[in-house]
């Protein structure tokens, strides 16, 4: 079979177009890969010339700390939830956002409504409510992510701990190889070793900053083969099992519990959808009684049974591991 010099060209051409788009994908996937696998911590080790303690100094003061560790604002519990919920632009910046996001969504209720009466009576849900639902959502987040991260990380320390590392050895190689959150985390942790703490204060700092209930499994671990010795290789190995059964029960009871999370979820919609089919179809429906400051009440009474279903079906799927 001939081929003319300018079918064998074309197909030359599109040969090299399609190696090239391959090329370029390997190379652009390949980087995206690579970065993240870096966490945080590692990323500004290499970007940021100062030392570890300027680095662990800079972590602790984006977290909400300070430097030495400690919460900053006064009320304690909610210095510790923004903590605890993974934030990263320090109290100032976020204290900006706050006031933005407070001043923007008043302005949007006073031009909607034209009354400065709604936004007077939304004010403890606009700005504390929904801030602390928000930040509930982020801590929960993290949790997750963090507790499906922690079998890994302990067996990689057993692993390091079985090729004959020391212990600060084996956490630094949690920080270095794996992505948040428990890579900086754990390297937060291996700074402050490496700066005069001992390492049961550092994994409670670790406890104080992430919160999660399996922390302090680690903690007594490390702490006992601390003071009265054994094989901390094989307690870890043993707290890796026992950390992932917990989360293959958590998994099986929310599988269980997928049908009365969809009930709730139906019975919630079911009646604003209704609502809303209603206003759609027959707009004055509704008209007559917008006016009757009974109907307001009817409705607040329905909105708060409405929670009081959904806050009792979470009861009833809610376990504790």
């Amino acid at each position: 079979m001939n081929f003319s010099p300018a079918v064998i060209f074309s197909i030359s051409i599109v040969l090299c177009v399609v190696l090239l788009a391959e090329a370029a994908y390997l190379l652009l996937t390949r980087n995206t890969d690579t970065k993240s696998r870096i966490n945080r911590r590692m990323r500004i080790s290499e970007d940021d010339k100062g030392t570890k303690h300027d680095i662990l100094v800079q972590l602790r003061k984006e977290r909400g700390m300070n430097e030495d560790g400690g919460m900053v604002l006064p009320l304690r519990k909610l210095n510790q939830l923004i903590v605890q919920a993974g934030l990263t632009i320090g109290l100032k910046k976020f204290g900006l956002y706050y006031a933005a996001y407070l001043f923007a969504i008043t302005f949007v209720l006073l031009v909607l409504t034209k009354s400065i009466l709604t936004p007077l009576m939304a004010l403890p849900f606009t700005a504390f409510v929904a801030p602390l639902i928000w930040l509930n959502m982020r801590k929960n987040k993290k949790l997750n992510q963090f507790g499906k991260q922690l079998p890994e990380a302990i067996e990689l320390i057993t692993r390091s701990l079985k090729a004959g590392h020391p212990v600060p050895v084996a956490l630094s190689m949690v920080g270095r190889e794996m992505p948040d959150p428990i890579g900086t985390e754990f390297g937060m942790v291996v700074d402050e070793v490496t700066y005069g703490s001992d390492l049961v204060t550092a994994l409670l700092s670790l406890y104080d900053r992430v919160g999660h209930p399996d922390l302090p499994l680690l903690v007594s671990s490390v702490s006992i083969q601390s003071t009265t010795g054994g094989n901390l290789r094989e307690i870890l190995d043993s707290l890796s099992g026992v950390i992932r059964d917990r989360l293959k029960m958590k998994a099986k009871i929310r599988a269980i519990s997928a049908e009365g999370r969809m009930s709730a979820i139906f019975l919630s919609a079911m009646p604003i959808i209704l609502f809303l089919v209603l206003l759609l179809l027959m707009p004055n429906y509704y008209g007559g009684i917008w006016h009757e400051p009974l109907a307001w009440y009817m409705f607040a009474g329905l909105a708060f049974w409405l929670v009081m279903g959904n806050l009792l079906i979470l009861k009833m799927i809610s376990f504790k591991v």
